[in-house]
């Protein structure tokens, strides 16, 4: 039934009977009274949807028609003749119908505007269940948008789809009747989601959704109607244009609703055909004849994987990394076509940490050491590393002190270079790649010495043996070693004290040599992104300050830490791939930089840059795009309607079948070829005017 014949039945008045004739008293007629009401005596309808339908009893004598909930039987009289019964039978019927979608529709309603309130401080985990076949979810901004490849709303919006069936549901379903609207239940929390609904069913609850929403349908008993977030329904692709989702949002005035987009998504694929694609002129055509328009406009966008095609032997291509560019222009000509020069571009970085091919891996190894330690302090279960040098932890600070002592004792005259290269290299934590763009320390102080050795503690033993080696030689004065102003752990503070001759007493237990090896760390590596930051002249110790900071507790100052690491890899990604210079990379840092001092460390979000395309171009030129799409429209404001043809190599929707021939198939192929399959999508928008 389209929405406005739907429409129209809804917000007819409920049928009434007919005033039964003498001749059909209850006398002469033996059996149940007629014209019973619709649900029964002992029905109860709630009276935000008005007073219940009234049979109008079609011809047959004795015929009883059951409904599947027991409750609801009637017996028909007999006093009506054959013609003006079956005249009256499909009244009968389309009552019933118009009955069932006016009850339909307020528990529709009704949930959904539960889901909202009970969704106004936190989105609920669980999906709640209408009907018996169908899941409703709540989505804001903070969570991924299922349809945001295809539609561009920011609000919250509900997500319609098939409701997994379990035991516990299948015994509710048939203890109940089938049409009623189980609103208050509240599917368990272990039921998968991505099931899809067939077509039918979702144009159905789309036509309940626009039905409330339209505040000329005044059988519902709503005084106020509240707009409701955008509502989208996944399905199943069944019909003959795969539809894959289909969409309604609501246009407002003045915090009413006068009409609503309806948006139809469907999807084919993937082909590497190219004679499939239609024609540009095409598309136009047929958005004008849809919407009788007498012009339109079109726009592109564009996107191409960047670090496939940077990357040295794949060196981050394998990672969960990613950078990308999206270049958007207007004024298309014709269907994939290379964006122009002047186009709009965005970069985009996403850097999974971790990756052994990267540049600072060893620094990301240093940086795990130390969230380890910090760990530790939380849960007092630390899991030590393997030794990562030839020799032991203990064996290095042996040395490292013995050559303390002989400079101390002027034996010491002659400093082996390979060795200082060795300190260099280990403090810095750097391959050779990273350290010919940035360069190295020599400015370590003896507690940053002292942490490169005993990074490979491989035992809390040999934590405890170092540190009483250490507060050995300081108490005896064997050393005298020097360190950075401002210096703040605690045995930094042990060495200022060992300076005038007296050293408080220290207890080498439980965590507390866990403690001071993290606070040495702490202040080493951050002196490592300082010294990046600043000697790229890419920061200033002021806009530091809130990474540095000591002034907040020793796990918070780790948390920081980490978000220094994150975008020190992104600046190097972006040096040593695309070979950015400063003056790309200082904008970039600030976008850093400001992200991280208002959220916390989120490794999967995606940094973005506005660039020339021209900065990039050479990386892509050769390359076929990853997504490619042109959108028309035509109309201005709230009469905009727009219709997106869209090409991409990952399939645009989760809930794809393989049973369905030519609909989501798994065959998704990344790289550039020119035999690379392409997913199609097409959406497309009509409207519907209230007022």
């Amino acid at each position: 039934m389209s929405l406005r014949l739907l429409t129209a039945a809804a917000a007819a008045p409920a049928v009434q009977p007919p005033t039964p004739s003498s001749s059909a008293g209850p006398s002469s007629s033996p059996g149940p009274t007629p014209y019973p009401s619709l649900l029964g005596p002992d029905t109860h309808i709630p009276s935000s949807l008005g007073a219940p339908a009234q049979l109008i009893s079609p011809p047959k004598q004795g015929t009883l028609l059951r409904r599947r909930d027991p409750a609801l039987r009637v017996t028909l009289p007999s006093q009506t003749s054959p013609s003006a019964g079956g005249r009256e039978l499909r009244l009968w019927r389309a009552a019933m119908a118009a009955e069932r979608r006016r009850r339909a529709g307020g528990g529709l309603s009704g949930l959904l505007l539960r889901v909202l309130e009970e969704g106004k401080d936190s989105i609920p985990e669980h999906p709640y269940l209408y009907e018996t076949d169908v899941e409703i979810s709540l989505v804001d901004g903070s969570c991924k948008s299922p349809v945001e490849k295809f539609w561009n709303g920011s609000s919250a919006m509900y997500i319609l789809q098939k409701a997994t069936h379990n035991e516990e549901s299948d015994s509710m379903e048939e203890s109940r009747a089938d049409d009623a609207v189980y609103a208050s239940e509240v599917l368990p929390k272990e039921s998968p989601g991505a099931l899809a609904l067939s077509v039918g069913r979702a144009k159905q609850l789309i036509s309940l959704y626009t039905m409330v929403q339209n505040p000329n349908v005044t059988s519902l008993g709503m005084s106020d109607l509240a707009v409701l977030p955008p509502l989208w329904a996944r399905c199943d692709g069944s019909d003959p244009q795969h539809t894959c989702w289909i969409g309604a949002e609501p246009l407002k005035a003045d915090s009413k609703v006068t009409g609503l987009n309806i948006y139809m998504v469907s999807c084919d694929g993937p082909t590497a055909d190219k004679t499939h694609f239609p024609n540009l002129e095409e598309l136009k055509m047929e958005h004008k004849i849809r919407h009788h328009s007498s012009s339109v406009t079109t726009k592109g966008f564009a996107r191409y994987e960047l670090i496939a095609a940077a990357a040295m032997e794949d060196t981050m291509a394998e990672s969960g990394s990613n950078i990308y560019v999206d270049i958007t222009w207007n004024g298309v000509e014709k269907i994939l076509e290379t964006p122009p020069v002047i186009s709009a571009a965005t970069l985009n970085i996403a850097l999974e940490l971790g990756n052994p091919r990267s540049p600072v891996f060893q620094l990301y190894q240093e940086l795990q050491f130390l969230l380890a330690l910090a760990e530790c302090l939380k849960t007092g279960v630390t899991e030590w590393p393997e030794p990562s040098e030839s020799e032991s932890a203990l064996k290095l600070v042996q040395e490292f002190l013995t050559d303390l002592k002989k400079k101390l004792d002027g034996d010491y005259i002659f400093e082996d270079k390979n060795e200082t290269e060795k300190i260099k290299c280990d403090t810095a934590a750097v391959d050779s790649c990273i350290k010919s763009i940035f360069g190295e320390r020599g400015d370590l102080d003896f507690t940053e010495q002292l942490w490169c050795k005993m990074k490979s503690v491989s035992s809390y033993q040999e934590l405890i043996d170092c540190f009483k080696l250490v507060i050995k030689s300081l108490e005896h004065g064997e050393i005298q070693p020097w360190i950075h102003q401002g210096s703040s752990s605690f045995l930094s503070q042990l060495i200022q004290q060992s300076y005038h001759g007296k050293m408080e007493d220290v207890s080498l237990s439980d965590i507390t040599p866990i403690q001071m090896l993290l606070e040495v760390g702490l202040e080493k590596m951050k002196k490592d992104y300082v010294h990046f930051f600043i000697g790229q002249e890419l920061a200033t110790v002021t806009y530091l300050d809130y990474f540095i900071s000591t002034s907040v507790e020793l796990q918070e100052q780790v948390h920081r830490v980490q978000k220094l690491h994150h975008m020190l890899e992104v600046m190097v990604s972006c040096t040593a791939l695309l070979q950015f210079k400063h003056e790309n990379l200082f904008p970039l840092t600030q976008i850093c930089m400001k992200y991280y001092k208002e959220n916390p460390l989120n490794e999967k979000h995606v940094f973005q840059l506005p660039i020339r395309p021209a900065l990039v171009k050479k990386f892509y030129q050769d390359d076929n795009p990853e997504v490619w799409k042109v959108e028309i429209s035509s109309g201005r404001g709230q009469k905009e309607v727009k219709t997106t043809w869209q090409v991409s190599t990952n399939a645009p929707v989760e809930h794809g079948t393989s049973d369905n021939s030519g609909f989501m198939s798994d065959s998704t192929v990344n790289g550039s070829s020119e035999g690379r399959l392409y997913f199609i999508t097409m959406t497309q928008c009509s409207q519907v005017q209230f007022t």
